[in-house]
């Protein structure tokens, strides 16, 4: 299975209303880097990060880790010192020791008791990633591998999860695998506990009949209904990426639900791991990594449209002038409704920007590059989402530069 797509520059996404103002211009905002990872302590991470109500940030590395380790992966935590400063520890580092996994791409979850879960996209027995949780205990976290993917021997098992897992109201995680299933194409997977300390694994959807959706890669979110909402990478009439809704049926089992099809040019293509966001409207927002009057990727909005479907709309498209391009991650939103986000590339380096967008009171958005990444001891290239903090502050991650040019966690004050 290869990793390629990640950082190579690949294209296509979305054709309908574009409905923004391309407006980048620069922005008083302060940049900041917390942290740069070493190697030891981690390098290159991909997934954005979380936090606890005391203000400590928690995330994963792609590479690197302890010594001995021998660089697949870490889980951190970065917690403030008290002067001012930032303290980063190693939870986790994966061993490829034919058991642990290696290779974690997600962002991490919570349960209610402070234990962390999450993926990694290779790894365990058979190599085809592993789902994991992180438990603290007197100082230090043990790990125990809840599910250990299983392509070849367990036929229908999926494989190389590139996307974290959430919980339903059942206490059950659910997750997307990108590959394998019935069909080879990925599935959507649960996770139930049995009460042991094991756990079951079930898919509620298998993907790749004719234009349905394939190789799903973004988290999953849930609406009050139940219902699961997210993007796969290819599928649909084009192949070129889809939005789906997975819905109980009232028979224990899930009904698909396509919501939108990708179809390149000036409508996007290709969402890379994006999650989806809802506002308190419950509209949807997303970003594909494609497409758009620049080819360089799209945001998009979903509206509800009275009839039980949605009505999607480009709001801006990436990579005019010195604006960011090629978005790898979804969207964040903060509580006056401003969505948040990383570009891989584009900025006034190309190197990689933050961005604002606004709405603009006339039913379109008006986007602001806050900050274009710069290399050498700042941070480059951005891969996943930030965290906003209630003040507005932004919090992420970028998979190189920093002191060692091989990624740093960086804080945006505007």
């Amino acid at each position: 299975m290869q990793r390629s797509k990640h950082f190579g520059r690949v294209g296509k996404v979305l054709g309908l209303l574009a409905i923004t103002l391309l407006v980048t211009h620069a922005w008083a905002a302060s940049h900041t880097v917390l942290w740069s990872f070493n190697g030891t302590n981690g390098s290159n991470p991909v997934a954005g990060m979380i936090a606890d109500s005391a203000g400590n940030f928690y995330g994963t590395t792609d590479t690197g880790g302890a010594p001995g380790a021998q660089g697949y992966g870490t889980v951190f935590e970065l917690s403030p010192n008290g002067s001012g400063g930032w303290t980063q520890t190693v939870l986790h580092s994966f061993q490829n020791n034919g058991v642990d996994g290696i290779h974690p791409f997600c962002t991490l979850t919570f349960d209610a008791q402070g234990n962390l879960y999450g993926t990694t996209y290779q790894g365990g027995t058979h190599n085809y990633g592993t789902v994991f949780e992180l438990s603290p205990s007197s100082g230090s976290w043990t790990e125990t591998i809840l599910h250990d993917f299983n392509i070849v021997d367990n036929l229908g098992d999926g494989g190389y999860p590139e996307a974290g897992v959430i919980f339903d109201s059942s206490g059950d995680l659910i997750g997307t695998v990108y590959a394998g299933g019935t069909f080879g194409y990925g599935a959507v997977y649960k996770l139930t506990p049995n009460g042991d300390g094991t756990w079951t694994e079930s898919h509620l959807r298998e993907f790749g009949d004719a234009n349905d959706a394939r190789n799903p890669n973004s988290n999953l979110i849930a609406d009050a209904q139940g219902n699961f909402y997210g993007t796969s990478y290819a599928g649909g009439i084009d192949d070129l990426g889809t939005v789906y809704e997975l819905s109980p049926n009232g028979s224990g089992g899930w009904t698909e639900r396509l919501l939108h099809t990708f179809t390149g040019g000036n409508s996007g293509s290709y969402p890379i791991q994006v999650g989806l966001i809802f506002d308190q409207q419950g509209n949807l927002y997303g970003t594909t990594s494609m497409g758009g009057l620049h080819s360089a990727g799209t945001a998009f909005e979903m509206t509800p449209n009275g009839s039980g479907g949605f009505t999607t709309s480009v709001i801006h498209s990436f990579g005019g002038g010195t604006d960011g391009a090629n978005p790898y991650s979804g969207l964040s939103i903060d509580g006056q409704g401003n969505l948040y986000g990383t570009t891989f590339d584009g900025g006034s380096l190309n190197l990689g920007a933050v961005f604002k967008m606004t709405p603009n009171g006339s039913g379109g958005w008006t986007e602001t590059v806050l900050h274009s990444l710069s290399g050498g001891t700042d941070a480059q290239y951005p891969y996943g989402p930030l965290f906003v903090d209630s003040q507005g502050n932004l919090y992420g991650t970028s998979y190189q530069g920093g002191t060692h040019s091989i990624g740093t966690i960086f804080e945006i004050t505007q």
